[in-house]
């Protein structure tokens, strides 16, 4: 398997690889996503779009014209519009608040109550110290994030492919009842079964390889089904995730849902 990995390498050095039957198989030639050299690159990029020296960045990169990820916006003012008053948001793995700064001027006092993003602990502390402010808070654990707001949307943006156990998440995520979920950005394949995959990140952007999944859609939403009305779904707005190779061959894509909970649908 490891020969016809690398070989497909030699065609496009980044992306992703193989179709690994473990977690701990992956990992082992992977170089993980708690590195102190991504969480330095991302806090630099963000540390810019805060100052007004970038307009928006996106997974550490900064770019001159902003993206706007108008799905999520919509389904953002539905939600607030739906529970008439405005929500208090919980970002789960949100970094140091990228999307929070990326839509910021849209967040009316209507619409966000507060932005909570919880992530890991050296992500907490650095946010705590460089980005918190009156709005945007940082939590380890979405328990602690419950115990400070009464959270009603949990927005989960390219971010539950990167899980080691991400069906065992899903599930604790529906057992929560928050009224809304919104995934962007998130990773699926047409195949009857979720598929382990090598992401190899751009070396212009920074050394870093880790476990990325490609979810069966249908099993992805099981979790689900019980107590939330699937609304809508929508591809990724960023281009070129629409659809993605592994192995320099097309095979998965990015896209979106927003689910409401069936009791505050009702």
């Amino acid at each position: 398997m490891f020969n016809n990995l690398f070989s497909t390498r030699k065609k496009n050095t980044s992306g992703w690889f193989g179709n690994y039957s473990s977690w701990a198989e992956v990992s082992a030639v992977a170089g993980g996503y708690d590195s102190d050299i991504i969480l330095n690159i991302t806090k630099e990029a963000i540390l810019k779009v805060k100052n007004g020296e970038a307009v928006y960045e996106r997974d550490s990169v900064i770019f001159d014209e902003k993206q706007c990820p108008y799905a999520l916006l919509a389904y953002l003012q539905l939600s607030a519009a739906l529970k008439k008053t405005a929500l208090h948001i919980l970002d789960f793995g949100g970094s140091l608040g990228s999307t929070y700064y990326q839509i910021k001027e849209y967040l009316t006092k209507e619409v966000c109550a507060s932005w909570n993003v919880v992530e890991q602990a050296h992500y907490v502390a650095c946010g705590k110290e460089f980005f918190e402010d009156e709005v945007l808070k940082f939590y380890p654990t979405i328990e602690a994030c419950k115990a400070a707001k009464k959270v009603s949307l949990v927005i989960l943006s390219s971010v539950v492919q990167y899980l080691e156990k991400p069906h065992e998440f899903l599930k604790q995520l529906a057992s929560h009842g928050f009224d809304f979920l919104l995934f962007d950005r998130t990773a699926f394949n047409d195949k009857a079964n979720d598929r382990l995959t090598l992401q190899i990140v751009p070396a212009e952007i920074y050394p870093a390889s880790y476990p990325s999944w490609f979810f069966n859609q249908d099993f992805f939403l099981h979790h689900f089904l019980g107590n939330y009305k699937k609304v809508a779904e929508f591809p990724s707005y960023v281009e070129g995730e629409e659809i993605m190779k592994i192995d320099n061959k097309p095979a998965g894509f990015d896209k979106g849902f927003y689910l409401i909970n069936k009791s505050f649908h009702a």
